[in-house]
Formats: C-alpha cells, structure tokens, sequence
C-alpha cells in the first residue's frame, strides 16, 4: 500500500467523526512526549493525497493561516469530502486530522461535531498561536462548507 492509499484508509475508517477523534486521541496517547507526536504529525501530513496544482488558487486558499493552506470541498450535504494541503509540514499533519474527522460527513454532522480531539491530545497547549489561528480559519472553512452544502 503507498502512502496516499494509506491515508485514504485512514480517513475512511471511523464510521463517525466522533469515533475519529476517539480514535485520534487513542494514538497519540501512545506516544510519551510532544517531539514524537510532533513527528507523528508530519508523518500523517507527508501521506495526504496529492493537491492539483491548478487547484492552488486564491478561491481554495484558507485565509487566517500563516502557512500556504488550500482546501477543496466537493459532495453534498449527504457526503461531503475535503482536500487540503500545506506548505508546513506540520500544518500538513493537523489537516490529516482535521480530514479524519470531518471528510466523508453528512454536512449535519460535520456542524455538530465539535473538535474535542484538540484539547484531548493536548494539542491546543503546544501550538503557536499562528497555528491555532490557522486551525480555527481551516475548521471554520469547513464548517462554513457545510453550511452552505447544507443549506
């Protein structure tokens, strides 16, 4: 299996956003400090699917982050799937996550989940405050996404 088929069965493994998060914050409880789970971030960012380059447009760009991030959302409000990428290695990894959570979501869903994997696994402690901007701009572009699939 190569590393974007990985990812995609990542993604597609929880059958709910809130089993996702359970998931997500089971993994990195298997790690005994940040430099791992810092490591493991990156990891999880270098598997993301490749992002067209034509889709790298200021339409797509998520606004708030200081890194480069694009994000696409297709789908209705019954499945909505997102694709995103950074510049930011790191960065790259928290849209794994966020991915794992929200993509492959009934819109419904996706604004009722609430990112409680954040403060689970400790990540709102060991972020800069760029990044946590950024975090908030992408999920809420998520949000927003289905809203308006919702809507």
């Amino acid at each position: 299996m190569n590393d974007s088929s990985d990812i995609k069965a990542i993604l597609q493994s929880e059958a709910s956003a809130e089993l996702a998060q359970q998931a997500i914050a089971e993994e990195f409880g298997f790690f005994s400090d940040w430099t791992e789970r810092y490591q493991y971030l990156i990891d999880l960012g270098r598997k993301l699917p490749a992002f067209p380059d034509d889709c790298k447009t200021d339409t797509n760009k998520v606004h708030g982050c200081q890194s480069q991030v694009w994000l696409l959302a297709s789908g209705g409000a019954e499945n909505m799937e997102f694709h995103a990428i950074s510049d930011s290695s790191i960065v790259s990894g928290l849209i794994a996550l966020l991915l794992r959570v929200y993509s492959g979501r009934p819109a419904a869903e996706i604004l009722q989940t609430e990112p409680r994997f954040i403060e689970a696994i400790g990540l709102a402690k060991h972020l800069s405050p760029t990044r946590s901007n950024g975090l908030a701009a992408m999920l809420s572009t998520i949000k927003q996404q289905a809203a308006n699939a919702a809507a």
